[in-house]
């Protein structure tokens, strides 16, 4: 089996220092930036819950999007190869995430609840089955070490 490598880069920069730097727990912020070159900078924070700004993104958040994403793409990937068109696609995704007595934590689960719309007439148990094989090949799926489940609905629509 032939392996390809790809790598990714990111530049997380903290501009959360109020002048203290961390002197003092409720002294900074938890603001920060992610950059990936040739894109638009992400504000982030942590999570309101740990002192987090609640209008930038955290990264639970992130990597919940990430699996959302990663299946939403292999799935429009799959439906164009098996002649599946897909008209609108939409994942209200969510996680569990569990913190323990030392303020450690981990997933415990994710659940995609991916809502798809295919073209009037189209194959509908198709487009169903195709999640399953979406979630094959999700790279992001594949690569955590919690449960991440699937919850799709598929109905027809109008055409584009």
């Amino acid at each position: 089996m032939t392996r390809r490598p790809h790598r990714y880069r990111v530049t997380v920069e903290w501009t959360g220092n109020r002048g203290q730097g961390t002197s003092d727990y409720a002294g900074y912020d938890r603001a920060h930036i992610l950059r990936a070159a040739g894109k638009p900078a992400i504000a982030g924070s942590s999570d309101p819950a740990f002192r987090g700004d609640p209008a930038a993104w955290n990264p639970e958040e992130l990597l919940l999007a990430a699996i959302a994403a990663c299946h939403k793409l292999w799935y429009l990937h799959l439906c164009a190869e098996a002649g599946v068109v897909v008209t609108r696609y939409t994942d209200a995704a969510e996680a569990i995430m569990e913190e323990d007595a030392t303020g450690a934590g981990r997933f415990t689960s994710a659940t995609l609840r991916p809502a798809v719309t295919i073209q009037a007439g189209g194959d509908t148990i198709k487009a169903t089955r195709l999640h399953r094989d979406a979630h094959r090949y999700c790279f992001v799926a594949n690569s955590v070490n919690f449960p991440v489940g699937c919850e799709p609905s598929v109905v027809t629509g109008s055409d584009p």
